[in-house]
This record gives C-alpha cells, structure tokens and sequence, in this order.
C-alpha cells in the first residue's frame, strides 16, 4: 500500500488582510441632519445612537493595530454594518444639497495599498465592512490549529463563515459600491466572487484532511478531494483573467495553480486504490498518468512564489503516483494485458461537496435594529403608508381568490361524494365526523355488550339492599318476640310498652322500602327486556371498525368492456391533481405573507431623489410574477374540475353509486338508532344504580336507629327484671320505687351517652324524643311515675308530619341532578318510590319532585361485596 498522501501535511492555506480606512466623523454631520431637517430635541434624544455609531466607526478605523482578537473583531464588524443599515434608511448621505453632503468615505484597496476609493455613497462603506468581516472570518480560520480534528473543524467553519461573507457582499452590495469612477477591485464583483470560491475551496480542503485522518475508504477521499481541487480550480480561472489577472501578487496565482494541480492528482491517486482493489488495471492505469501529468504541467507552468511546503507535498504526491504507476504497469504487461485508454476518454471523477458558503443574512438582519428608529421623516413616512396600503390591497385580494378557490374545491367535490366513493370502493370507508364521536364515546364506556355487566350490578345492589331490609326487620320481630315472652311470663308486672306500639313507624318505613324494591325489581325487568329486544339493533356498535359494518361499493357482476379499472385510475389521479393544486395555492399565500414581511422601502424612499410614484411602480411590480401564479392556478383548478365531474358521472353510472349511496344513508340511521337506544338503556341503568345506592343509605340509616332500639330495650328489659324478681321476693314497694326511680332514669342516660351519633346519624338521636314511638295510653303503676320511657312522646297532642321522599328527579330536566349531599336531611322520611328515572314507555312512575342523593357509580364497580347466598332472603 502506498503511504497516505501528502496533502495531510500541508498547512499552506491563504487568509485575507483588512482593508483600510481614513478617519471619519460620522458624529456632527448626522447630528447637524437632525437638528435641521427635525429638531434640537430630536438630537438630544437621538445622543446615545450618535455616541454608538461614533465608537464603532473608531473601533472600524483602527483594526490593523491587532489590538483586538479575531473575534471581537468579528462582532465589531457584524454590529457596524447593522447600524450602517439603520444610517442608510435614515440619513440620505449624497452630493445633492438636501442630503447628508459633508461625508466621503475613504477606504484603500486590500490587495494594492496604494489605490483607493472615495464617494460620499454608504455603499461603499457597507462592501468594505462586508469584505473585512470575510478577512477576519479567513484569519480565524488560518489560526486554528488544523494538527487535531477539533481545530480542523474549527477552520472549515471559519472559511465557510467567510465565503459566506463574500457571497453576500457580491449579491448584495458590490454592484452598488462599484457606481461611480472611484472604485477599487477588491469590492468587485469577480474578486469577492474569486475569494468565495477560494474560501470554500480551504474549508473543502479541511475537511479532507480530517477524512484522511479517520480512515475512510480511497473512494470516499477521491471524491472530496477532487471537489477541492474543483473549488480552487474556479478561483484559479478568475484569477487569470481580467481585471485580476494584474492586480493579484504572483504567489497568489501560484499558490492557487498548484492547489487545483495537487488536489485533482490527489483524487487520481485515491481513485487509483480503488480501482486496484477492483482489479480495474486499465483505467487505473490511465488515472495515475492524469494525475502525474497534471502535477508535471503545474510545475512547470506556475509562477514562481509558492511556498516551499507545498512543492514539497506535491514532489511527494508525485512520487506516490510515479510508484503506482510503475507496479501498475508490470502487473498489467505480465498478468492482464488490458489496453489502456486514453485519459481523454475517461469520465470525470465523482465529486462530493461537503461545503457550502454560509447564510449571513440572519447574522446580518437589521430589520430589529433600535438605532435611530424614532427617526423617520414625514415625506417618507406618508410615502410609506401609501405603498403599505397598495401592498395590502394586493395581498387581501389574493389571499381571498385563493380562498374562494379552496371553498369552491371542497364544495364542488362534497357535491360528487369524492373522494369518500373512491376510498369506499378500496375498503375504506368513512363515516360523518359526528356519528364516528357518538360511536366511539359509546364504545368507551363499554358499548352493547357492557350492558349486561351493568345489568348484574343492578341485581347485586338489589339483593344487597333486600338482604339488608330482611336483617333489619328480624332484629324487630326477634326483639318484639323476646317481649311478649316476658309479657306472658310476668303478666301485669311486666308494665314496659309493647314493641309494636314503638316501632309502627319504623315498620312503615321498612314496608316501604320493601314496595320500592319491589317496584324497582319490576323496572329493572323493563330495562332487561328492552335490552333483550334490541340487542339486534344495537349489536352494530360492537363492530371495531365500525366501518365494517357499513355496506361497501361494489364492483360491477358483469362488464362490458372492462374499463373500471382505467376509469377508476383516472379520476384518482386528476383528485390527485386537485390536491397538487390545493397545496400550491397554501405555498402561494405563504409566499405573499413573506414577500410582505420582507419588503421595506424605507431606505429608498429615503435615498431616493426622484418620484415617488416612479419608485412605486416599480417595487410594486414584484408582485406581478406571484399574482399571475394565481390566476392561473385558480384557472387551472376550474378546468380541472370540469374534467372530474365528467370522470365521476362515468364512475357514478357504472358502480351504481345510487344505490351505494342509498343503502349507506340506510347504515347511518340503523347506527343513529342504535346509538340512541343505547343511550336511552344506558341512562335508566344508571338511574337504576343512583336508587339502589340511594335506598341503600336510607336502609342502613333505619337499620342503625333499630338497632339503638334493641339495645335500649334490652337494657330495659333486663333492669325491669330485676325489679319484677325484688318484688316476686317481697322486697317492700317502697324500696321498689326508689330501686326503680334510681335506675331507670339511668336507663335514658346509659342510652343517650351510649348513641352520640355523628354526621350521619344525627336523625337518630333526636328521634328516641319525637312522636315517632308514641305509646298508647297505658295503665301506670308507682314503680314507673317518676320517668318517662325512653321512647315517649312529648308533652302535648303534637303528631309527627309525613315529609317528602328525598330522592326525587324532576320530569323536565336531565334525569340525573348532581348531589348534594351523602344523607338525606334530618327531617326527611326514608320511604320512597323506585327510582323514577326511566323515561321509556316501560316506566310509569309518577312525576316526583327534585331531590337530591349520592352520585350512582355509572363505570366504577360497586362499593360493597357481593352479598353471600344465605337465609336472608324471603321468598
């Protein structure tokens, strides 16, 4: 193998100095402009940009001290040339008399010292800072240390920064520096466009030194080298004509020569490898003679200057090549014999550019420049608002042409039913936006087929809250059974009330509670039986898609000439076309809006001398070329759709797309009905789980208030006992009267310390003294005088007054009001009517008065466990 090129080694690369420049006071003739054309005040606000525009114009002048680093230098450089732009489109510096006429700008030609330009033209000043922020870029490059491959990548970015540099001064502001007979050539357009080229043919050149540094194959390096050599090559033929061609230092033109000799001989060899590694001898061959030829001429034909380095590297280069060479040719004279072709006829060698000069115009974007930005002369502010508004008329009306064009698009093709047959015939069916949400919340909350999980909640909440009424109503049977045995037992001793003149009112809730379950149950059947009847309808929301169940468009039984397929195929693609057309009309109205933001005539209203109208006209005719783009894509769009109605009349008759239609109509309201079926069940299900939870509570609330009755009894029963056994053991009525004032008074206490009911339950410890147990009259006997029972009424005749139900839905509003509380209120009654939510022709609940009652968990399981299967239930 031969050893890796010599290119590696080069570290011969050409940076630019800076142009200079006389001193210049920008200060007094921009403030005297002021003061005269606007007011002292105006200056004295505006002192701070005149001070800033002052100290750079003196940092510009004095950078060839080195005083700063390359890249303060830099920014130096980037911040003067925004606020020349903010000078320029503010102060009109010319000759002319009512112009800024008191400023030259001076600056000497890079190359030759000796010339110079003069002109009282910014221009000028604007291409020299440009050219110099290309030097300091090539400077920076120069200096990085190319030995690692950090500072390699540095350096190509640096001459990238600075061929980016030269390609905006040359595109932006060299034509217009170069007016005039004072001019120099180092702000021309052929020399900055010589040194952009240069520039990239550097960073080119960096970046195959770090190729050759990793390792990558010979194809590879052959290829970017040879665009190197291609960048310098382009310098080269500007360097060789006029008007370089006398102005460039000899060395330079040598130093370029060779470069372009170096780098196309470079990928000769590195082509070469490759082509050895294929077994290619011939044109490998013939690839090693270019490649030495070129370095051979390149010698001989240079100026002298170059440096010594880089002869050196080419001399090695070409011993390289001249080795190759040699091997090459033995092992074709002995083993191949293949003819070699002449290097004419070769193809050009690949080339992979990896450089391109960098976009300054963000870096270099005044547009957000504040100097001087309160400074706008009347003229050229109302001069401005009237092509501001000539600007705005064009955009309005052609931004409404292309909407009309979209609408008229859309409607035209919603009239045809396009594109949706088209996708219909391939399978894929759409349905209308708001169907498809309708389907899809039923199929979130579960669809058809959850509702029979529903149903079973609906049977465990009603079985839980009969096993709870059946518990219930044994602790009152098993408490009144206990007191007429003792009754039978003790005769007329046993004074205490009897438990059904207690707990009437209680039984009369828990029969309520059982008609309402009962009248529940017989909802709950309705609902199951709807469910069963329209199972059918609603099984259509279980499809996932749903657009499987949707009919399709067939292809026609029979053809004649068997054409659908072209027929089919051509109005694809003229819908394909209009969506072309579509989004060319999107890129348009973008293209208008950007033109807008971008155009900023101040600076040549500003500057200019002449009419006004003049300068209108022609700035305003930017916009002739995108107008004329719209007009004929509406004109376009407008054939185009005649076309496709014709196509689809074709389809329409041939597929039968009437029919289709008709039986797709017919789906849609099938999947309207069921959804709407659905909903209906859906609804009275949760209403059916808002009862059960509700009702629940209410038994649970009863249940708790009978259960403090038992306790109490019993402990009254036990202490009545005691007393009944003292006087059955001839204990004295007197002792029995104080035994009995003594401890059943206690009673009362022991049971009211024993309930202190919370929240929750606060109906229940009011209740042991309201009418509710109100016993009948009954015979007393001294043992009992001194304290009321427990569940006495109050003194006087009052009765205790039925309230409403709590839990009640209003007809006419949503059949599920939010709750407002957990319990129902203290005052209210827990009998109430089975929920009255169903609004089906199943229910016939009579219209109730709004409640309120605890939110029924729609998704969530039930908060309770399953009841067990015991003994509860009573048949």
């Amino acid at each position: 193998m031969a050893s890796p090129s010599s290119t590696a080694t080069t570290n011969i690369m050409l940076a630019i100095f800076e142009k200079k420049t006389n001193s210049l006071d920008l200060y007094r003739p921009l403030r005297n402009f002021i003061v005269i054309n606007y007011s002292e005040r105006e200056a004295q606000n505006l002192e701070d940009d005149l001070q800033t525009l002052k100290q750079l114009r003196s940092d510009i002048e004095r950078g060839g001290t080195g005083a700063d680093s390359p890249q303060a230098r830099r920014d130096v450089l980037q911040n003067y040339y925004k606020a020349l732009c903010a000078v320029e489109s503010r102060f009109p510096i010319s000759p002319d008399k009512d112009h800024v006429n008191t400023l030259t700008f001076t600056w000497f030609d890079a190359f030759k010292n000796k010339l110079k330009a003069s002109q009282q033209n910014i221009h000028l000043e604007k291409a020299a800072v440009l050219f110099n922020l290309g030097s300091v870029h090539s400077q920076i490059g120069l200096s990085s240390d190319r030995s690692a491959v950090e500072g390699r990548r540095q350096a190509s970015h640096s001459f990238i920064a600075a061929a980016g540099a030269f390609a905006f001064l040359r595109d932006n502001v060299a034509m217009k520096a170069s007016v005039g007979n004072s001019t120099t050539v180092d702000v021309s357009v052929e020399c900055v466009g010589m040194l952009e080229r240069l520039m990239l043919a550097q960073a080119q050149e960096c970046v195959y030194e770090n190729t050759i540094a990793k390792g990558s194959s010979p194809g590879v390096c052959a290829k970017i080298s040879r665009q190197a050599g291609l960048f310098y090559e382009e310098a080269l033929a500007a360097l060789t004509v006029a008007p370089l061609n006398q102005h460039f230092d000899k060395a330079w033109i040598a130093h370029v020569q060779l470069k372009a000799a170096l780098f196309y001989a470079e990928a000769c060899y590195r082509y070469s490898l490759e082509l050895h590694e294929k077994e290619e001898i011939a044109e490998e061959i013939a690839r090693l003679k270019s490649g030495t030829t070129a370095l051979s001429e390149a010698k001989k034909t240079s100026p002298r200057g170059a440096a010594q380095q880089l002869l050196d590297a080419i001399n090695k280069l070409e011993s390289n090549l001249t080795r190759n060479l040699e091997r090459a040719m033995k092992e074709n004279d002995r083993v191949y014999l293949m003819r070699v072709p002449p290097s004419s006829s070769l193809p050009p060698l690949p080339t992979f550019a990896m450089v391109k000069p960098m976009p300054m115009n963000e870096v270099l974007d005044a547009s957000r420049e504040k100097m001087f930005a309160s400074l706008v002369p009347d003229s050229s502010a109302k001069a401005l608002s009237r092509y501001t508004e000539m600007v705005d008329d064009i955009i309005r009306t052609q931004a409404e042409k292309l909407q009309q064009g979209s609408e008229l698009a859309r409607v035209r093709l919603k009239e045809m039913d396009l594109p949706d047959s088209i996708l219909a015939l391939e399978g894929n069916m759409t349905l209308p936006t708001d169907l498809k949400e309708d389907i899809e919340a039923v199929q979130i909350c579960g669809g058809p087929a959850g509702l029979e999980g529903e149903l079973q909640q609906l049977k465990d909440l009603r079985r839980v809250n009969h096993e709870l009424l059946v518990q219930t109503e044994e602790q009152l049977q098993k408490e009144a059974t206990e007191d007429a045995q003792f009754r039978n037992q003790f005769g007329t001793r046993w004074t205490r009330p009897q438990s059904s003149t207690l707990t009437k009112n209680l039984q009369d809730r828990l029969n309520r509670f059982a008609a309402n379950l009962k009248q529940a149950a017989e909802s709950d059947a309705r609902i199951e039986r709807s469910v069963r009847e329209h199972s059918a309808l609603m099984s259509i929301l279980d499809c996932r898609p749903i657009e499987t169940a949707l009919p399709s468009l067939a292809r026609p039984i029979m053809s004649l000439d068997a054409n659908e397929d072209a027929i089919v195929g051509g109005l694809k693609q003229s819908l394909r076309q209009l969506e072309t057309l579509g989004a060319q009309r999107a890129g348009l109205e973008d293209m208008l809006k950007e033109m807008k933001r971008k155009d900023d005539i101040l600076p040549k209203l500003m500057t200019s001398t002449g009419s006004h109208e003049d300068l209108f006209r022609k700035e305003i005719s930017k916009y002739d070329h995108i107008c004329e783009d719209i007009a004929q894509n509406l004109d376009a769009q407008g054939q185009l759709l005649m076309h496709i109605q014709a196509q689809n009349d074709e389809f329409a008759a041939i597929f039968n797309l009437e029919d289709y239609k008709a039986s797709r109509e017919k789906s849609y309201k099938q999947i309207e009905a069921a959804i709407a079926k659905f909903r209906e069940i859906k609804e009275n299900i949760n209403e059916g789980l808002k009862f059960y939870v509700t009702l629940q509570d209410a038994i649970t609330n009863v249940k708790q208030q009978c259960s403090d009755f038992v306790m109490t009894r019993n402990i009254q029963c036990r202490e009545m006992i005691d007393d009944v056994q003292r006087q059955i053991s001839g204990l004295s009525f007197q002792d029995g009267k104080s035994s009995s004032s003594y401890s059943y008074p206690s009673v009362t206490q022991r049971t009211n310390s024993q309930q202190q009911p919370d929240s929750n339950n606060m109906s229940n410890s009011s209740h042991f003294q309201t009418p509710t147990y109100q016993p009948p009259q009954q015979p007393t006997m001294p043992t009992y005088t001194q304290t009321p029972p427990p569940y006495g009424a109050p003194q006087g005749p009052q009765q205790p007054q039925q309230p409403q139900p709590p839990y009640h839905v209003p007809v006419s509003n949503y059949p599920y009001p939010p709750p407002q509380q957990q319990q129902p209120a203290p005052s209210h009654e827990y009998g109430q009517p089975a929920y009255p939510g169903w609004r089906g022709p199943y229910y016939n609940a009579p219209p109730q008065q709004q409640g309120s009652g605890p939110r029924p968990p729609y998704t969530a399981q039930s908060p309770y466990p399953p009841p067990h299967q015991s003994g509860y239930y009573r048949q």
